[in-house]
């Protein structure tokens, strides 16, 4: 018996999650509204040079929930493969294996990192500074937990290319909740519990679709319909109203045709700063003006097809460097393991940059340019003949934790929580850097403080919030 008609605004990995579990209890109308023409959000794929690629680089990490991935391993059976990471760091100008492994800390790392490394350790042995005193900022935290080499040498330059602020403007949250290892003693203990026989956790492999990351959202997406969920593409909301009793949407179409559907509840997974400026009746303007102090961190994906079977072994590389103005490069084929097609393979530069940069106004060809300049830089030119430049631009690909955000995120927070035909998650709208197996926990969790009548419990929602506030990313 249908109860209540819940709309999922945003077809990523959370709002497909969650329509995915909540039409499945056959208790609840679902309805998904989704603004793009395809379904996954930047967790999707597209097709290239005969090759599905992704919106960046993806992996589905081993420490994902055991119901959850029980689910995509039902929904996708054999495609989803088990494979090994097989990364590298450019250090100091020599590549290093990453994730880091033991041969690597003992004979690989560049002789002044590893004195500098020892030196730092030495060092907080014998001063004990315990920071009274001082305000913490995010450098501060780093700094005393990894050591003034690692610092330097790797994370603050990658962090100020990844977020656009220097380390000293970054809010100490990301130091404590969003930098998996920020101390030297967790470092090691990753470093160590890859050796084989010492893993029990999954680390250095990871999980991938055989056709590509998105193909788990697609899954989902199927699943979805086939529990009866309506998922609407092209489909941009214009505004969300609040009446009483109940929640009116509407939205255009791609043909131009404006719609309204009625809801009992919206459950919101778009940007939060969006979100407050469809809501009608209007926000309080102090609310308005919270939006204007958060902010996202936009990326320009360049994708270049090369006439070669292979650019490399490695599936990733990743790139500290301030010189060097691209974070990570990726090739598809190596996630996969894919083997055709022979004649050609595609490489995805990420470039981190402000929506209103210089960057984002730059061609396809001058872009092209640019990452064939930061590879030849890096030592890994490329030589073969690229055959097409395509590039993609994330908007809102990572949330800036910028010091001070809290203020303005909890008054927004909590404002919408106040709302009880509202509810917000997912990465843009709990402004979270979260893998993907965390996008889909808070969907899960979401369903779950739902009962038979359709009523939603927010204390027990809070509860799963309080969780939220544990996860830590996986590089």
């Amino acid at each position: 018996m249908i109860n209540s008609h819940v709309v999922i605004l945003g077809a990523g990995p959370a709002g497909l999650g969650a329509a995915f579990k909540l039409a499945r209890t056959g208790s609840v109308r679902v309805t998904v509204l989704e603004q793009n023409k395809h379904a996954g959000g930047n967790a999707a794929s597209f097709d290239l040079a005969e090759m599905r690629v992704d919106y960046g680089s993806h992996r589905l990490h081993p420490a994902c929930a055991p119901e959850i991935l029980q689910d995509i391993r039902t929904l996708l059976g054999n495609d989803l493969l088990d494979r090994p990471r097989h990364g590298r760091i450019r250090l100091l100008d020599r590549w290093i294996h990453f994730p880091l492994k033991p041969f690597d800390l003992a004979f690989g790392l560049p002789p002044r990192f590893s004195i500098g490394v020892a030196r730092d350790l030495m060092r907080k042995v014998i001063v004990n500074d315990n920071g009274q005193g001082n305000e913490e900022t995010f450098a501060s935290v780093l700094e005393k937990g990894l050591g003034r080499t690692i610092c330097e040498s790797f994370y603050f330059p990658y962090v100020q290319k990844i977020w656009g602020l220097k380390p000293e403007e970054l809010a100490v949250t990301l130091a404590r909740r969003r930098i998996s290892a920020n101390s030297l003693t967790k470092m090691t203990r990753k470093i160590f519990t890859a050796l084989s026989g010492f893993n029990h956790s999954g680390r250095g492999r990871f999980f991938y679709p055989r056709h590509g990351y998105g193909q788990i959202s697609d899954a989902y997406h199927r699943g979805a319909q086939e529990a009866g969920a309506d998922i609407r593409l092209n489909a941009r909301v214009q505004s969300v109203e609040i009446e009483k009793g109940g929640v009116e949407i509407v939205y255009q179409d791609g043909n131009g045709g404006i719609h309204a559907v009625d809801a009992d509840q919206v459950w919101t997974t778009i940007p939060i700063t969006v979100l407050a400026k469809c809501l009608k009746p209007a926000v309080p303007s102090e609310i308005l003006q919270a939006t204007q102090n958060i902010h996202f961190r936009a990326m320009i994906l360049v994708y270049l097809v090369l006439e070669q079977e292979r650019f490399s072994e490695f599936d990733a590389h990743y790139f500290p460097e301030a010189s060097i103005p691209i974070s990570r490069l990726s090739e598809p084929k190596n996630y996969s393991n894919g083997q055709l097609p022979k004649h050609a393979t595609v490489l995805c530069a990420e470039l981190p940059c402000a929506p209103d940069g210089p960057e984002w106004i730059k061609s396809d060809e001058e872009l092209g340019r640019l990452v064939r300049n930061a590879l030849e830089k890096s030592g890994i030119p490329v030589l073969a003949p690229v055959l097409q430049i395509v590039t993609r631009r994330l908007r809102q690909a990572y949330p800036i934790y910028n010091q001070g955000y809290e203020t303005y995120f909890d008054l927004l927070d909590k404002w919408l929580d106040s709302i009880k035909e509202l509810l917000t998650f997912g990465r843009q709208g709990l402004f979270a850097h979260d893998n993907t197996h965390h996008a889909l926990y808070m969907a899960y969790s979401a369903v779950k403080c739902i009962d038979t009548h359709g009523r939603f419990n927010r204390e027990q929602w809070q509860a799963f919030r309080r969780v939220f506030e544990t996860h830590v990313v996986e590089d």
